[in-house]
This record gives structure tokens, sequence and C-alpha cells, in this order.
């Protein structure tokens, strides 16, 4: 999806993205930061899969949501106060590129916190400070 020209976001792409990335439990749509699309294009890019397809794991989360999953003994790894209820994080694979792999290419780019789940096979990206797990 084309989501910007140059330095201009589109804001019928952006609205489509963050329903996209909606609370699947709930149907609830917040307005993603589009620094984060950003950050998925130069991720890709990085591990040369530009404009490749991307598999959403988990996009936005609402409170409600975030602390069902972090009841379930399955998803230990949710966060309390996780930047998914604030439409800054996004848990992807790319098919075709190891995580280990897109991991790696994340914390290259030095650009918010990144999370690897090598049991789930997912990396998790946001816009947070620069961390690792």
């Amino acid at each position: 999806m084309v989501y910007r020209r140059g330095d201009t976001y589109i804001p019928a792409a952006l609205d489509e993205l963050d329903h996209y990335l909606r609370d699947h439990r709930t149907g609830d749509v917040r307005h993603f930061d589009p620094r984060l699309f950003d950050l998925l294009y130069d991720l890709t890019a990085s591990v040369h899969d530009a404009g490749g397809e991307i598999d959403v794991i988990c996009g936005y989360r609402t409170p409600w949501s975030n602390e069902f999953l972090r009841g379930r003994s399955a998803h230990t790894g949710v966060a309390r106060h996780s930047l998914h209820m604030q439409a800054e994080a996004i848990d992807i694979r790319v098919p075709g590129i190891a995580t280990w792999q897109l991991r790696d290419a994340a914390l290259h780019l030095h650009r918010g916190g990144v999370g690897y789940y090598r049991s789930s096979d997912f990396v998790h990206v946001d816009m947070g400070r620069v961390r690792q797990w």
C-alpha cells in the first residue's frame, strides 16, 4: 500500500492501515504513528524485501485486550503498559526472511524497541525508546 508520497502522508491510506491494524477482539481502531510504517518500510528494505508482504501478528490492542492476553499463560511476555495500546507497536513476520534476520535488521536500524519471540516466530518493533529483549 502506498501510504506516503515524498514527505507527505496520504490520509486515506493511513486510515485504511489504522483499520487493518485494529484490535481484532473488540473492533476498536486507533490512529497509528505513521513513523511506524516508515520503520517497517526501512526494515523490509534492509532485508531486501521492500514492498513485499508483511504478516501482522498484532497491531493495536485496547487495554482490555492487553489485560486479556496478560492473563493467559501462553502470553507471559505481554507488557502491562504495552505500546500496542498506544498504536505505536506491531508484531510481524516477513515471509522468506528468518525472524532472527529480521530482529538483527531492526536492531541495526536503532529506532525504537525490538523484541524477538523465537518460539512464536515473530519480531516486535515499536516507536518507544531504543531497547531490546
